[in-house]
């Protein structure tokens, strides 16, 4: 474990980890009906195994592309065919609000001189418009998007951004995520990673999985003593 007096830099996933990836359909449940939550969850997950499914093809398409191509397939699944229903998701998904606790968070770390960056399969316009809606670009150190490396976490060549950007070995980084799969793909590089279990999930079966596991961002703060 990683000596909090050598602790230079905290790694923070964007999306699920910082930004809350159902609210877009939340927002727009109305139109979706009664069971936004299961389109929220499918939407999701087809995003996910895309960018995985296109890691494993050689096939790279900016993140944002791949969202919209899995809302698409969420809509066909869930016989929605209105554009204005399309067009306001994909509105106010490029736009996430951050978890309640984010920001409180991040201006404690910044206080006691620990920086705070993202490391995020999403694209740099994504993430920007997330980060200035969210109000916290002025706690941030950087922002690092798989763009740059044109492979989607957890390829190894995802994790090496940080080190790469800001010449720290991974033994001066904490690595957070809410998502397992990115989690344990994190501890296996070699980031001491913290997983985000906000809906207390079962563990992977995954190289990795041996995980400290907090519920929230709020509990960041006192596992590092400040």
């Amino acid at each position: 474990m990683t000596n909090i007096s050598e602790l230079e830099v905290c790694v923070f996933d964007a999306y699920g980890t910082l930004f809350d990836v159902n609210s877009a359909a939340e927002s727009c449940k109305e139109d979706i009906g009664s069971n936004w939550e299961e389109f929220a969850m499918l939407w999701r997950d087809k995003q996910l195994q895309y960018s995985w499914l296109r890691t494993l093809m050689g096939e790279y398409i900016a993140f944002w592309q791949v969202t919209q191509d899995a809302l698409d397939y969420a809509l066909k699944t869930f016989n929605i065919d209105d554009k204005r229903i399309r067009s306001n998701l994909l509105e106010v998904y490029f736009i996430l609000k951050s978890y309640p606790e984010v920001r409180a968070t991040l201006e404690k770390l910044k206080n006691h001189g620990i920086r705070s960056v993202i490391l995020s399969n999403g694209s740099e316009d994504m993430l920007e418009a997330a980060i200035e809606n969210s109000g916290i670009i002025d706690l941030l150190h950087g922002v690092y998007s798989v763009d740059s490396v044109q492979v989607f976490k957890p390829h190894p060549k995802a994790y090496e951004l940080p080190q790469v950007k800001l010449g720290f070995i991974s033994e001066k980084m904490y690595f957070f995520s809410s998502n397992a799969w990115d989690a344990c793909g994190a501890q296996n590089f070699g980031f001491q990673t913290y997983w985000i279990n906000r809906f207390n999930h079962e563990q992977e079966n995954l190289p990795g999985n041996k995980l400290y596991q907090i519920p929230d961002l709020s509990a960041v703060p006192g596992l590092l003593g400040i």
